[in-house]
C-alpha cells in the first residue's frame, strides 16, 4: 500500500512521494560506480531521500535508517510500502564518499534548482550573500595536547604504513618517559609554572628530534601528512626563550590549527565579541522566491568575500555573461553587509559588470577629529580640501593610494582643535580603491538604496535560521574535514530548497515542472 496520499499536502515528504521518481530516477547515481552490471540493490531514490530527510530532521546515519524502517511518513516519500526493506548506514558514507569523488558532486542543490527555475522560480538576477558559523564536531586542543597528539600520530601512521624500522629510529631520538600510545594529556603539575614549562620544552625536543629522523627518507603521503602538521604544530603556538627553552607563545598564531583531529577547522568571529571554533557555510540566496542558489563551505578565519566567486558561479556563467553584454539579461546585484564592502572587492565586482549592494562602514576617526569624509577628495585632481577649505596634492605611496599632508596649514588654522592634535598636522590616507568606497557610500545615501537594502537584506538572515534550525548538520558540524561538511550543508540547503517548493505546490505537469 503506498501512503503518499496520506501526507499533508505542501510538505516535503509529500513533494518527494509525489515526485521523487522524477527528481531521482534510477539512473541518477549510476555515474557514481564503475561496473554497471544488474541493477542496484538499493533505487536511487530511495538513496536521495533519505540522505535529504537526515539532513532535514538533522539524524544520524542509523536513526535516519530507523526513520525509513518505522517512520511511515518516510517510507512513502521514498516510494514504499508500509514495511520497507532497511539497508546498512554504511550505504549512505560510500555513496558520499563517492558522491564528492563525481563529477558532479552538488548534483542534489543542482538538480534541485534546475526544478525550480523550470517553474519560473529563481530568475531573478539578485543575489543576497551572507555567512554564519558551522560549530566544529571535534575539541578544540591546547598546545600540549597537539604536541603529544601529533607525535603519536606519526609513530601511529609509520606502524600502520609497516615502516617499522623508520619508526623504531623515530622512537629511539625521543627523550621523554613516554611511549605514545595512549591518548590524552599527559599528568603534570599546572599550577607551577616551572614544570608547564619543562613539559612544553621536551615536548618540542622530541616533535623536532622526530622531524629530524625523518629526513632525506622516502615518505608516504600519509607519514608525509602526519609530518607536516607535527612541524606546523611544534612552531605554531611555542617559541624559544633566551635560555634555550621553549614556551608557548603569548599571541596567537594567524591561521592557527585548533585541532590533530581536525586539521582544517579553524578560531572564526563574525564579531569582535562573538567567536566560534570550526567552519563558516556561506550562501547566496534568491530574495524573490527565498531559494537558496549556491553554498560554500570555508575554514572559519576565512573571509566572507573569498568565497564570492564560488557563490556566483551558477549566475555568471560564460552564456549568462554573453547575454549581459548583449542586453538580453540584468547585470547581476551582489548584495550583502560590510564584510562584501571592502574596496578591493567593490572594484572587482564591478569591473565584472555586476551591481554592487553592500553596506561600506562609514568613516570614523579614533582621535576625535574630523572624520575622513569631511574632507573633499578629488581624484581626478590629485587633491585633497580640509574643512577649511585648505587644499594640497596627494602624494602617491608605494602600497597603493595616496597620502595627503597638511603640514603647516594647520598651524593657524581655527578649526585645528577639531581636526588634529598631531604636531605636524593633519595627514589623510587617500585608499588604493578609494573612488569605489566613495561611489558606494553615495549610493547608500539615497532613498531608493535605503529602501531596497532594508527589503532584501533580511531575507538571508531568515533563510539562514531555516538552514541551521536543525544543530546537527546545521549550526553543528556532524563530521570532520571541509569537503566532508560541504556535502552536508549542500544537502541540507536542497532540502531546504525542496520545503520551500513544497509550500509553493510544486508539482510536474504535461509541459513539465510548475508551481500551485
Amino acid at each position: 500500500m503506498v501512503l503518499g496520499d496520506r501526507l499533508e499536502p505542501g510538505s516535503v515528504y509529500r513533494l518527494l512521494a509525489d515526485e521523487g521518481h522524477r527528481l531521482f530516477p534510477d539512473d541518477y547515481f549510476a555515474d557514481l560506480f564503475v561496473v554497471q552490471r544488474g541493477r542496484p540493490t538499493i533505487p536511487a531514490r530511495v538513496v536521495a531521500t533519505v540522505m535529504l530527510l537526515q539532513s532535514y530532521e538533522g539524524l544520524s546515519d542509523r536513526e535516519a535508517l530507523d526513520r525509513l524502517q518505522f517512520d511511515l511518513r518516510w517510507s512513502a516519500a521514498a516510494g514504499l510500502t508500509i514495511a520497507p526493506e532497511g539497508f546498512h548506514p554504511t550505504v549512505l558514507v560510500g555513496l558520499r564518499n563517492r558522491l564528492r569523488a563525481s563529477g558532479r558532486p552538488r548534483r542534489l542543490l543542482e538538480d534541485v534548482n534546475v526544478a525550480a527555475k523550470a517553474a519560473g522560480l529563481l530568475r531573478s538576477r539578485v543575489r543576497v550573500l551572507d555567512s554564519t558559523p558551522m560549530l566544529d564536531a571535534v575539541a578544540t586542543q591546547d598546545t600540549v595536547t597537539q604536541l603529544r597528539a601529533a607525535i603519536r600520530g606519526l609513530l601511529t601512521v609509520l606502524d600502520r604504513e609497516g615502516q617499522r624500522e623508520l619508526a623504531a629510529q623515530v622512537r629511539a631520538v625521543l627523550l621523554r618517559d613516554d611511549d605514545y600510545a595512549t591518548v590524552g594529556k599527559p599528568s603534570c603539575d599546572w599550577d607551577d609554572r616551572a614544570a608547564k614549562d619543562a613539559l612544553v620544552d621536551a615536548l618540542v625536543i622530541d616533535a623536532l628530534a622526530a622531524l629530524v629522523a625523518l629526513e632525506g627518507q622516502v615518505l608516504g603521503p600519509a607519514v608525509t601528512e602526519k609530518a607536516e602538521l607535527l612541524a606546523l604544530v611544534a612552531g605554531q603556538d611555542v617559541e624559544q626563550g633566551k635560555d634555550g627553552i621553549f614556551r608557548i607563545a603569548r599571541k596567537v598564531a594567524r591561521d592557527r590549527v585548533i585541532s590533530t583531529v581536525d586539521t582544517q577547522a579553524r578560531h572564526g568571529h563574525k564579531s569582535r565579541a562573538r567567536t566560534f571554533d570550526g567552519y563558516k557555510s556561506h550562501v547566496s540566496i534568491d530574495p524573490e522566491s527565498e531559494l537558496i542558489a549556491d553554498v560554500a563551505i570555508t575554514p572559519g578565519n576565512a573571509a566572507d568575500r573569498d568565497v564570492i566567486d564560488e557563490l556566483l558561479a551558477t549566475d555568471t556563467t560564460p552564456e549568462a555573461s554573453e547575454q549581459v553584454a548583449a542586453g538580453q539579461l540584468d547585470p547581476l546585484t551582489v548584495m550583502g553587509d560590510s564584510a562584501y564592502a571592502d574596496g578591493k572587492t567593490l572594484d572587482r565586482l564591478t569591473e565584472a559588470g555586476h551591481r554592487v549592494m553592500a553596506k561600506v562602514p562609514p568613516a570614523r576617526n579614533t582621535t576625535g577629529g574630523f572624520a575622513k569624509d569631511r574632507f573633499t577628495i578629488d581624484l581626478t585632481a590629485g587633491t585633497v580640501t580640509c574643512p577649511a577649505t585648505q587644499t594640497v596634492p596627494i602624494t602617491p605611496v608605494a602600497a597603493g593610494g595616496g597620502r595627503a599632508a597638511f603640514g603647516s596649514l594647520c598651524a593657524g588654522c581655527p578649526l585645528r582643535a577639531q581636526c588634529t592634535k598631531a604636531k605636524a598636522g593633519r595627514v589623510v590616507m587617500v585608499h588604493p580603491h578609494e573612488l569605489a568606497l566613495q561611489t558606494a557610500r553615495a549610493a547608500q545615501q539615497t532613498p531608493e538604496w535605503k529602501q531596497t537594502y532594508r527589503q532584501l537584506r533580511p531575507i538571508v538572515e531568515r533563510k539562514i535560521s531555516h538552514l541551521t534550525r536543525r544543530p546537527w548538520g546545521g549550526r553543528k558540524a556532524r563530521c570532520r574535514g571541509q569537503e566532508r561538511n560541504l556535502t552536508d550543508l549542500l544537502t541540507r540547503a536542497s532540502v531546504t530548497n525542496l520545503a520551500n517548493l513544497a509550500r509553493k505546490g510544486l508539482r510536474s505537469g504535461p509541459t513539465g515542472w510548475v508551481t500551485a
